[in-house]
């Protein structure tokens, strides 16, 4: 498989387990350029994989960007009309790129196209509950295996960027979560097709992209995620639709999230008390108009 000179792949890492990204690059190594937005100032880091991988440039952003505008910061840098944003925690099937090369050939038109899962634990694409749903019988674009759908899971993203007007693709309130769906409905709102492919296979590890594969990260990161979750599931309403809207979408999960919360404190589950600390502290920060500020403590 000759390199694609027109594509560049994006990855944003924080504290990424090495075994998990050397993985990923493996997948991608000799196929297409590497633009590795590291959201720190680690410089051994960057010496390390530059060193190690040919056609691979490490970007140190500085600070933790989170997911949105580390992705932004990448996209600004790409020297080609095609980008694939990737987490570290995926690894591509032998085919991918060669599959992928065809939608490039072909000069297709599409503004996103994401993959397909073997495994059946994640959704890889769906639809908005507000938006018609496109019809079955025109789903399927002859002989190039396109599924038009609404949203595709952010974790593999192939853009072109041609059918943008700017490279700030996403919305960097957002700091995790949700950022896809956002970006996806505005693609949407502007006439754009995002499409899955029945041809692009990978395999998502799942939450293994940062800190969260480390154990002696586990409950900080359990409440950073619980409490981006909520923040970003209430922005995300409020943007798109009104701020009653994500009230009356939240006020729920609020108030089940405090009485468990108080629940597992009493009983001493320092786990579970911290997933639901986060979730109530996520929506509350929210709700009076906070913006997304919580990270991990060094």
């Amino acid at each position: 498989m000759v390199l694609i000179n027109d594509l560049t792949v994006v990855i944003v890492t924080y504290k990424t387990n090495d075994q998990i990204l050397h993985e990923c690059i493996q997948s991608i190594l000799g196929k297409a350029k590497i633009l590795v937005i590291e959201n720190s100032n680690n410089k051994e880091f960057k010496l390390k994989y530059e060193s190690k991988y040919p056609n691979l440039e490490v970007i140190l952003s500085g600070s933790n960007l989170g997911y949105g505008a580390g992705n932004n910061k990448g996209l600004s840098l790409a020297n080609s009309r095609y980008v694939l944003i990737s987490n570290p925690d995926v690894i591509y099937e032998s085919d991918f790129f060669k599959n992928l090369k065809t939608y490039i050939d072909r000069n297709t038109e599409f503004s996103i196209i994401g993959p397909m899962y073997r495994s059946k634990d994640y959704a890889s694409h769906g639809f908005f509950d507000d938006l018609q749903i496109i019809n079955s019988n025109n789903e399927v674009i002859v002989n190039q295996n396109l599924i038009e759908t609404h949203w595709i899971v952010g974790c593999t993203m192939f853009i072109d960027l041609d059918k943008f007007d700017n490279r700030n693709l996403f919305d960097e309130n957002f700091f995790l979560f949700f950022e896809e769906f956002d970006l996806c409905r505005r693609v949407l709102n502007n006439g754009g097709k995002i499409f899955v492919s029945k041809n692009l296979y990978v395999k998502h590890l799942g939450h293994k992209g940062s800190v969260a594969v480390d154990p002696k990260y586990e409950k900080e990161s359990q409440f950073l995620r619980s409490w981006h979750w909520m923040w970003s599931s209430f922005y995300y309403y409020e943007k798109n639709f009104s701020y009653i809207y994500a009230i009356k979408r939240m006020y729920g999960k609020f108030f089940r999230s405090l009485i468990k919360m108080i629940f597992y404190r009493i009983f001493y589950n320092s786990k579970k008390f911290k997933m639901y600390h986060g979730r109530v502290s996520g929506i509350w920060n929210r709700l009076i108009g906070r913006k997304s500020w919580y990270r991990l403590k060094n």
